[in-house]
């Protein structure tokens, strides 16, 4: 503010006592001008000094472009507020962002319409924005007030604060507090001054001479806090001062406000009242200020009254000398006078370009219930979800149910809006929302409708069971009310049932049971029909009788149409984990990665990023079973990105498993033990599996076979044809031949039923391993054909290797070479270590010296580096691979530089030949 002495400036304008922090601007703006991108959080208590280190930066950076933003209390339930105030100087650079990015800046700001972006996504869009926006010169980023942001600003900010590796963008923010947002960046505590640069500030607004033990009193009692030595002395006379200054015994920033106040007690009713007006609009735009004024009959000559008192600047736009300014006085107003003022807001906003900010003065200036204002907020919040602004979703119906006159419309308000605290991650608000319903207003289906939404709450803070408990009695009441409601929710029981997380007396088996003798839905059966249908006939009657329920589940899977617009349903009917255990239950691996790819491939058009990092663990596994574990371990690293962008916990299973494959020991191990504990608790199949994989390819065989069979017994739905080829390698390695007998009777009962040329590839194997003398081979053969045709190539590299070891004991070295030598090229291609080990031995006891494995220079590239090298070198562009690792393409830039230095390439094409 360009009218407000700084809180930490001596008259000459010097920032007194931080040279510590401009050292540490400095070199955020020097590094930026240098293609190295940083953040710096400046944090402290109010009135120590952080606007005014703000203003040093952006003096300081002369030559950068400037963009602000600051965060508003009164706007923090609306969504992106604070992020569309830093963008608009820079909006019209969104025509040379990907369409996806443009859509979702679009709709996030109100600008277009559309389905709701991820606010990742939107943060992706925003870090593209301003590294657009560095093209010509370095851009400065400057936000202040950062713990009054709306959350979904300060989320997508956060995202892109952690993305500055390789830009030319310096962003500052100032704060009272870390918070959770934007924990972990870098940040620096200000401090209050020193005695000495106190004392300076002090003297250079007291109105006379003060004794010298009076002013070391004032700065003791101050804590040397810059606004508070400039404020707390006005309005009082030397005689006070010259007593003795006593502050009172409350929180500094109390202190200030009340400073402030015994100001405003001094000004004129109309000047109250126009900086009541100021306070309530957050906008800070003068031209709806002085149209709300008109409504008061509050004259525009008041403006000079108000200005002279240094409180606030009246100019392009309405600013408050300081935040706590803005919070005196809105709470020195009565509720009258409040209600008021936001009525004569409401009526200044226009209704057309700003409805939701209408709506919200409206509100506030409701005395009773105003069923007309509660229909406003619940239009409001339907824009707001179109936005993706899910925390104004909730702010806006519980807002519309405390305005709405009729009970009943009240309890289904209430429950809209704990839906929406829910979706939007605040757990606890939801459950209380839901706690202050009146039962006795909401119908029977309104009240199961609570008890589900109860439910899906408990399996998301994993009270398992509470919410299997809460699923099943809402299921039965919906059998009556809604048997489509009734059937969704016994699949979403019998899915966590199955999966362990959700917990019934009697577990997936009695789920499947109640579901079995739920009512069918009129007309066609929709997919989730048809799985709940495949899901319980395998729990109750068998795997044959659930077959062909099974195979019209795949065909209806198959046939979804991705073009649909319901996003949320295509993610729902393409449910991550129901779909892959159809697909294991039906031994078809093309089926298995086409939909794991569909899955991804929707998700990350929707920007849904927690589906897609489930969809992406899904993906590589498929990818481990063509052994391309190259493809996998680039799955794995994305969806760890997309946990880190999104705060999420990372998904362990897949890593684990990767690891398995690799033969890595120390890191497998490592994450076999850490989630061990958790696995045996809640059932977890990936533990015993990754144990299994592991094992098998180090040798250890009994130690495979254990944790195979521990987990086989349990007969998991959709594992089946994971465990299985495990158990059958440690079960023949261990002379278990009565366990070999029982895994093929197994595997034959699916043969019968199902055509599989994996599963038929799988029995001929264990059949061979059955077999004696010459019978074995034309099974081995049999194997290789039928595994020849699929897209699991890690078992068919252990056909080879399998076959070459009997070959080697049948004594036909010249046969066993050939068998073996295939298997040790493809698993060392694949990069299973421990299994091209174990290939390497017996074909070294055949005679044949093999081919020393060299490491490749590969191995030297940053796992971040090998990523963007692999997507570039597939003929990804630079904005492609930025989008997909939700980092700019200057960052892509700046690692393929490196890439390309290490490889000692100079094209993409080269590139493509050097990792091809």
């Amino acid at each position: 503010m360009s009218g407000a002495p700084s809180p930490v400036r001596s008259p000459g304008g010097q920032l007194l006592g931080r040279e510590r922090e401009r050292v540490a601007l400095d070199r955020l703006l020097e590094a930026a001008r240098g293609e190295h991108g940083g953040v710096l959080v400046v944090h402290g208590e109010p009135g120590v000094g952080k606007t005014a280190l703000l203003d040093y930066a952006v003096a300081a950076g002369r030559e950068f472009r400037v963009v602000r933003t600051v965060g508003v209390e009164g706007e923090m339930e609306l969504p992106y507020a604070a992020l569309q105030q830093l963008c608009s100087p820079i909006l019209e650079l969104t025509e040379r962002l990907p369409m996806p990015q443009r859509d979702a800046l679009t709709i996030a700001f109100g600008l277009s319409a559309g389905a709701p972006p991820t606010p990742f996504l939107v943060g992706l869009a925003a870090l593209g924005l301003l590294s657009e926006a560095t093209q010509e010169r370095p851009l400065l980023c400057v936000v202040d007030d950062a713990q009054w942001l709306d959350r979904a600003s300060a989320r997508a900010l956060a995202f892109v604060a952690r993305r500055l590796l390789a830009e030319k963008i310096a962003l500052v923010f100032a704060a009272r507090e870390l918070g959770d947002t934007l924990a972990g960046l870098p940040e620096l505590r200000v401090e209050p001054l020193g005695r000495r640069d106190a004392r300076t500030l002090l003297e250079s607004v007291l109105p006379a001479p003060v004794d010298e033990h009076v002013l070391d009193r004032i700065v003791l009692e101050t804590h040397g806090n810059p606004l508070a030595l400039l404020e707390l002395p006005r309005g009082m006379t030397p005689i006070q001062l010259a007593g003795g200054f006593g502050l009172p015994a409350v929180p500094l920033s109390t202190s200030i406000e009340e400073s402030f106040t015994r100001r405003l007690a001094r000004l004129p009713g109309d000047a109250r009242r126009l900086l009541l007006i100021a306070a309530a609009d957050p906008t800070g735009d003068p031209a709806v200020v002085w149209r709300a004024a008109r409504q008061l009959g509050i004259p525009e000559s008041i403006a000079e009254t108000v200005e002279a008192k240094d409180l606030l600047e009246l100019g392009a736009r309405v600013v408050f000398r300081h935040p706590l300014v803005r919070s005196a006085v809105y709470r020195a107003a009565g509720r009258k006078e409040r209600r008021a003022v936001h009525l004569a807001l409401a009526e200044a906003t226009d209704p057309e370009i700003d409805p939701d900010r209408r709506a919200w003065h409206r509100a506030h200036a409701a005395s009773t219930p105003d069923e007309n204002v509660a229909a406003e907020l619940e239009r409001s919040a339907g824009r707001a979800q179109a936005r993706g602004g899910l925390a104004a979703v909730a702010a806006f119906l519980e807002r519309s149910a405390e305005l709405t006159p009729e009970p009943a419309q009240r309890a289904q308000r209430l429950l809209a809006a704990a839906g929406a605290k829910r979706d939007a991650g605040a757990l606890d608000a939801a459950l209380d929302l839901l706690a202050g319903i009146d039962a006795a207003a909401l119908d029977e289906l309104g009240r199961a409708r609570a008890d589900l939404l109860r439910g899906q709450i408990a399996l998301e803070q994993r009270r398992g069971g509470e919410a299997g408990q809460l699923f099943l009695g809402a299921a039965r009441r919906f059998e009556r009310l809604d048997p489509e409601l009734a059937r969704e929710t016994y699949l979403e029981a019998l899915a966590g049932a199955m999966s362990s997380d959700v917990e019934v007396p009697g577990g997936a088996a009695a789920v499947a049971k109640a579901a079995r003798g739920a009512p069918a839905v009129p007309g066609p059966p929709r997919t989730v029909d048809v799985l709940l249908d495949a899901f319980a006939i395998r729990l109750t009657d068998g795997y044959a009788a659930a077959a062909p329920t099974f195979a019209r589940a795949l065909e209806l899977l198959l046939a979804i149409d991705v073009s649909d617009d319901d996003v949320s349903r295509r993610l729902s009917v393409s449910n991550t984990r129901n779909s892959n255990i159809v697909v294991l239950e039906m031994w078809d691996d093309e089926a298995l990665h086409r939909l794991a790819a569909r899955q991804v491939q929707v998700a990350r058009d929707a920007g849904a990023l927690v589906h897609l990092q489930f969809a992406l663990s899904f993906l590589a596994r498929s990818q481990m079973l063509a052994g391309d574990l190259t493809s996998a371990s680039l799955m794995v690293d994305e969806a760890r990105l997309i946990a880190e962008a999104t705060g999420n916990r990372s998904l362990v299973n897949a890593p684990m498993i990767l690891a398995a494959w690799r033969g890595d020991e120390a890191r497998a191990s490592a994450l076999i033990e850490a989630t061990s504990e958790e696995a045996a608790a809640r059932g977890w199949i990936s533990n015993n599996y990754a144990r299994c994989v592991l094992y098998n390819g180090l040798g250890r065989h009994d130690t495979a076979r254990d944790a195979a069979l521990e987990a086989f017994q349990l007969d998991p739905v959709g594992y089946g044809s994971y465990l299985l080829p495990e158990l059958i390698e440690a079960a023949s390695r261990t002379g278990d031949r009565t366990l070999l007998e029982s895994a093929l009777e197994w595997l034959s009962e699916r043969t019968a039923v199902i055509k599989s040329e994996w599963a038929l590839g799988i029995q001929a194997r264990v059949r061979a391993l059955l077999s004696d003398g010459e019978a074995a081979e034309p099974l081995y053969r049999a194997s290789i054909e039928h595994l020849a045709g699929t897209r699991v190539r890690v078992e068919l590299a252990r056909t080879h290797l399998v076959y070459g070891e009997w070959l080697r004991r049948e004594r036909r070295r010249r046969d066993a070479r050939t068998q073996l030598r295939t298997a040790l090229e493809s698993f060392t291609s694949m990069g299973a270590e421990a299994y091209a080990q174990r290939a390497e031995r017996e074909l070294l006891a055949t005679g044949e010296r093999a081919r020393k494995r060299t490491v490749d220079t590969l191995d030297e590239l940053t796992p971040q580096e090998d990523h963007i090298a692999r997507l570039a070198a597939r003929g990804s562009t630079n904005r492609e691979i930025a989008a997909q690792l939700f980092i700019s393409p200057s960052t892509v830039e700046y690692h393929l530089r490196k890439a390309f230095r290490k490889l000692d390439v100079k094209s993409r094409t080269q590139l493509a030949d050097r990792i091809s």
